[in-house]
């Protein structure tokens, strides 16, 4: 009999999310049901309910078991490293790329300071903005080490960079610092997004290493504060 893992699990009671099979505020099946259902132990069903949590499907009431919330604005996890489309997908949005700059840069002292590259790196720019069902509310300023994305385009960064480097370039990214803030909205953001009443923007940068520890990218994503949350999960230990 083949092991099942609990990534199946965790796919399995995702797409049922998603389907609408299990409805926004419906309980899903219990443990015992789902560790009849897959014959696994407790655990592995535990830690597909984890991830789900993790993302933003699921939440779990003491004493009566585990429910599907209800999606009202996109998720991106603070805890994981996803690319916008990756998310886009998860959260089932209609959404758009605008390629505002795609350009080769030398770091100067004020970015070495922001970015963490040194003195003197190229770098290739880009600056987008995210449009998701019908207005901007995503502005991404990325800045990546010219030597490690050889070979990125335009079109390239309109679809999906990540997908480029990984499928493409075969590179193996490790992870990233985030730091999250809420700052007051620059020109760029008043330029590119449609920030409606709001002069605030709740920003994410990113400082991305590849496995052999090459810091290789910089990125803020600068989010309009109505539209957007981060999730994360966090375990008592």
């Amino acid at each position: 009999m083949k092991q099942v893992k609990y990534t199946e699990i965790y796919e399995y009671l995702k797409n049922k999310i998603i389907s609408n099979d299990y409805k926004a505020g419906e309980k899903i099946p219990s443990e015992n049901e789902l560790t009849a259902l897959f014959n696994v132990s407790r655990n592995t069903v535990r830690r597909a309910i984890d991830k789900l949590s993790f993302e933003g499907f699921v939440t779990s009431v003491h004493g009566k078991g585990v429910f599907v919330i209800e999606k009202h604005q996109l998720k991106f996890l603070v805890g994981g490293l996803q690319s916008f489309r990756e998310a886009s997908e998860t959260n089932e949005v209609l959404y758009f790329t605008n390629l505002h700059t795609f350009e080769e840069i030398i770091i100067d002292e004020k970015l070495s300071k922001i970015t963490g590259f040194p003195l003197g790196s190229k770098v290739i720019h880009i600056i987008r903005s995210r449009n998701i069902d019908g207005e901007e509310t995503i502005l991404d300023i990325n800045y990546f080490l010219k030597d490690v994305v050889n070979g990125i385009t335009k079109d390239i960064a309109i679809h999906s960079i990540y997908d480029y480097l990984e499928n493409d370039l075969s590179l193996k990214i490790a992870g990233a610092q985030k730091i999250v803030s809420v700052e007051p909205a620059s020109k760029l953001d008043k330029k590119y997004l449609e920030l409606k009443k709001y002069n605030l923007v709740a920003i994410i940068k990113n400082y991305v290493n590849l496995d052999d520890g090459t810091l290789f990218e910089y990125t803020e994503s600068r989010h309009r504060p109505d539209k957007f949350i981060f999730s994360t999960y966090a375990k008592r230990l």
